[in-house]
């Protein structure tokens, strides 16, 4: 399987009601996004299905990617992928609901920072930046058992930006 971790883009410092979960992305964001989903289609990069964050910024993100990968009905939203959601409920979701051969998963920091470790260093911290908008690349035989994936790239947004155009 293949993991495609995309930290949401660039958001509001706060929202109007001024709930974290209700930040939006800004004009800028959204439009960074947009060449960095460019990028990742110049690169070759395919997703089966995207599985999207609860809070407004990473659906925000995930509808972006949706957009650009023309998969409007290959999107859902999970509450496992909350900041504080819990990996080994999202491992069980994705086993259980999507028999996918490539997965975006569209989230935030350091819940991201922490799949990684879990799937590539057995639990133990990796010393990573993830930026807004940059994609962590996984690739992992298997989520059912033994859990673990091999680290193919870590690309900035900056980078993908440039290669989208």
């Amino acid at each position: 399987m293949n993991l495609y971790l995309i930290r949401h883009a660039i958001a509001e410092e706060e929202s109007a009601t001024g709930e974290d979960s209700q930040r939006v992305l800004t004009e800028k964001g959204a439009k960074k996004m947009r060449a960095i989903a460019k990028g990742l289609r110049a690169l070759g990069v395919e997703f089966d299905f995207i599985l999207a964050g609860p809070y407004v910024r990473a659906e925000q993100t995930a509808g972006i990617l949706a957009d650009v990968f023309k998969m409007k009905k290959k999107f859902a939203v999970s509450e496992n992928l909350s900041p504080m959601g819990d990996p080994d409920l999202l491992f069980a979701e994705i086993n259980e609901k999507y028999s996918v051969n490539s997965l975006a998963i569209v989230g935030h920091e350091p819940y991201l920072s922490t799949l990684v470790s879990l799937l590539t260093a057995n639990g133990s911290a990796v010393d990573m930046t993830f930026k807004k908008g940059g994609v962590c690349y996984l690739a992992a035989e298997d989520l059912h058992h033994a859990r673990k994936a091999t680290l193919e790239w870590l690309m900035p947004p900056g980078i993908l930006v440039e290669i989208g155009g």
